[in-house]
C-alpha cells in the first residue's frame, strides 16, 4: 500500500490537499475523481528525508531529461526492451536524485504499470506534457520517436527560457549593486558628515536636511525598513499564488512596457511550440489544449487556451476565440487558421514558434541595449544625488572663507 500526496480543487473551485492509501497511482486518481475533484497534483511519497533534507534537495535538470529521453528513444529503436533499456541508462546517470527516480519507475513498469503513469508520479521531473506525449507515445506504439521530439521540445524550451534570464541576469545585479551602495552610504557614511556639519554651526541646504533627515530614520528603523519590504514581497508572492493574484499580475505583466512585449513573444511561442509537438505527437486536440494551457504559465493565455477548447468541444474552429485574447497577433491566428483549414495544423504551428523565438531573440537583445544606459544613469543619480548633498555645505562654507 502506497501513500499519495494530492493537491485538488473541489467543485466550489476551493484548493485543498491531504494524504491517502491506495495500491497504486491509478487507484488514488479514481478514488479522487469519485468524489469529483479536479486533479492539480498527485505523487506518492517515498520514506525517508525530513524537511530540511526535502527542502535542499537538488532538482533534476533538464539537461538530464532531455539526455535520458534521447538515451531512452535510441534504446527502443535499437530493440532493447523497455525495462533493459531505463536500468542500462539508470547506471549511466550520474545524479544521485534523478538516478533514484529513474529505478523506481523501472520498478514501477516491471510490476505492471505503464511507463506514463510510472513516469506521472514524479510531477516535479516529468511534466504533464512529457507524460501526456509518452502516454500518446505508447498507445501509437511511437514511443522512440516521441521521446525523440521531447528531447527537441525540452532544448528549445530551455534555450528560449535561458535567453530571458540572461536578459535579466545584468540589470538585477547592477540594481542589487546600487541599492547596496546607497544604503551604506545612509547608515554609515553620511553620519560622519553628520558630526562634522553640526561643527559648523550654520543652516544646512535643504537637500542636505533631507539626507541627514533619511539617514536618521534608516538608521533608527532599520528593522523596519528592512523588514517592510520583505514582508510585502512575501505578501505579493502569496497572493500572486491565488487566482485572483495570478489574474492580476499575469495582466499587468503583458501591459508592461518593454517586458510585456517581451512575455508576449515568449507565451505565444510557448503556446505554438507544445501545441504543436502534442499535436504532431498524436495527442488528441482536447487533451492537448488542456495540457498547454496548464503548462503556458499565464493566466491570461491559459483563459484564452481554455476557452478555445470548449469551442472544439462544441465543435467551431480554435482560432475564433483566440483571436479575442490581445495575447496572439493577427498574424498567429490567420497561420493557426490555415493549419486548420489544409490539415498541418501541427506543421504551421512549429513555424509560428520558429518565427517567434528568433522575435524573442530580437526583444531580449534589443531590451538588454536599452535597459543596460537605462540602470546606469539610475545608479549615477542615485549615488550622485547624495554626494552633491553632503559636499554642498562644503561649498558654502568655502565661499564664506573666500569671502572672508
Amino acid at each position: 500500500m502506497a501513500t499519495f500526496a494530492y493537491k485538488v480543487r473541489t467543485s466550489q473551485g476551493s484548493v485543498i490537499t491531504g494524504t491517502l492509501d491506495a495500491p497504486e497511482l491509478r487507484q488514488a486518481v479514481s478514488r479522487l475523481k469519485a468524489n469529483r475533484f479536479t486533479i492539480l497534483e498527485i505523487n506518492e511519497k517515498r520514506p525517508g528525508g525530513n524537511f530540511l533534507s526535502s527542502f535542499f534537495k537538488p532538482k533534476v535538470k533538464a539537461k538530464e531529461i532531455v539526455i535520458f529521453s534521447r538515451q531512452l528513444s535510441t534504446m527502443i529503436n535499437a530493440g532493447v526492451p523497455i525495462v533493459q533499456g531505463i536500468g542500462i541508462i539508470s547506471e549511466q546517470i550520474q545524479a544521485p536524485v534523478f538516478k533514484e527516480i529513474v529505478i523506481h519507475i523501472r520498478e514501477d513498469i516491471e510490476s505492471g504499470a505503464t511507463i506514463a503513469d510510472s513516469m506521472g508520479k514524479y510531477p516535479s521531473v516529468f511534466s504533464q506534457l512529457y507524460v501526456n506525449m509518452v502516454r500518446a507515445g505508447e498507445l501509437g506504439g511511437v514511443l522512440s520517436e516521441i521521446l525523440e521530439r521531447l528531447s527537441t521540445y525540452l532544448e528549445s524550451a530551455e534555450k528560449l527560457k535561458g535567453k530571458v534570464k540572461g536578459a535579466m541576469v545584468y540589470p538585477a545585479v547592477v540594481l542589487f549593486f546600487a541599492l547596496g551602495i546607497t544604503v551604506f552610504l545612509l547608515i554609515f557614511v553620511i553620519p560622519t558628515f553628520q558630526t562634522v556639519f553640526a561643527s559648523f554651526g550654520a543652516d544646512l541646504p535643504l537637500p542636505t536636511k533631507i539626507m541627514i533627515g533619511l539617514s536618521n530614520f534608516m538608521r533608527k528603523y532599520v528593522l523596519l525598513v528592512l523588514g517592510v519590504p520583505i514582508a510585502a514581497v512575501a505578501g505579493l508572492k502569496r497572493f500572486a499564488k491565488t487566482e485572483l493574484g495570478r489574474a492580476k499580475f499575469d495582466t499587468l505583466a503583458l501591459k508592461l512596457p518593454v517586458f510585456g512585449t517581451l512575455t508576449q513573444k515568449v507565451s505565444v511561442a510557448k503556446f505554438t511550440r507544445t501545441l504543436g509537438t502534442l499535436v504532431r505527437s498524436g495527442v488528441p486536440i482536447l487533451s492537448a489544449m488542456e495540457t498547454v494551457a496548464k503548462t503556458s504559465g499565464n493566466w491570461v493565455v491559459e483563459s484564452a487556451i481554455m476557452n478555445a477548447r470548449e469551442s472544439i468541444r462544441e465543435g467551431e474552429k480554435i482560432t475564433d476565440p483566440l483571436s479575442k485574447c490581445p495575447v496572439f497577433p493577427p498574424m498567429v491566428i490567420q497561420m493557426i487558421k490555415v493549419g486548420e483549414e489544409t490539415g498541418k495544423l501541427d506543421e504551421m504551428l512549429i513555424k509560428i514558434a520558429d518565427f517567434y523565438d528568433e522575435e524573442v531573440d530580437v526583444a531580449v537583445t534589443a531590451m538588454a541595449s536599452m535597459i543596460e544606459p537605462v540602470i546606469i544613469v539610475f545608479m549615477g543619480l542615485l549615488v550622485g544625488s547624495i554626494v552633491i548633498a553632503m559636499f554642498l555645505p562644503l561649498f558654502q562654507l568655502a565661499d564664506v572663507v573666500g569671502g572672508e
